[in-house]
């Protein structure tokens, strides 16, 4: 995976969850691998379309995306994956998306974003490798980045 499209999803994930969040996320290993479908997961997708065509999915514990959204919400507690939850984290992979793209226009590739689409996770196939990028960030816990190669 070519490090001008990597890095931008590292940047952006990076400044948009510090700004949400206050909390600044660690990187943890990046690798192609395939996607394992898991249960009590959030996966949201994101299309870039344009000189690009990916696919960017973000996998959440349901508990970390509880927490994210709380952060995001100052505190507010969250216990179930409601119309609100899932707003929130639709935003938060919108905002990262959005901002990556900004990012890859500088850069002279033009591209637009998908809205988020909540995928259910019975009957969804990936069915290739993706680029994964983990993140942690610090009393909240991991999620993953996923970009098609």
């Amino acid at each position: 995976m070519q490090a001008s499209l990597v890095n931008p999803f590292l940047s952006s994930s990076i400044h948009v969850i510090e700004t949400l969040i206050q909390i600044k996320p660690s990187v943890g290993q990046l690798s192609v691998q395939k996607i394992d479908y898991l249960h009590h997961y959030i996966w949201f997708k994101i299309g870039i379309i344009g000189s690009l065509n990916k696919d960017i999915l973000f996998g959440f514990p349901e508990t970390v995306a509880f927490r994210m959204v709380s952060g995001m919400m100052g505190g507010y507690p969250i216990t179930e994956f409601d119309e609100m939850c899932q707003s929130a984290v639709g935003e938060l992979g919108n905002m990262i998306s959005g901002n990556a793209s900004a990012i890859l226009y500088q850069q002279g590739i033009e591209v637009d974003i998908t809205p988020p689409h909540l995928v259910q996770q019975t009957g969804y196939t990936w069915g290739e490798k993706v680029f994964s990028i983990p993140l942690t960030i610090d009393t909240i816990g991991q999620f993953h980045i996923y970009i098609s190669t």
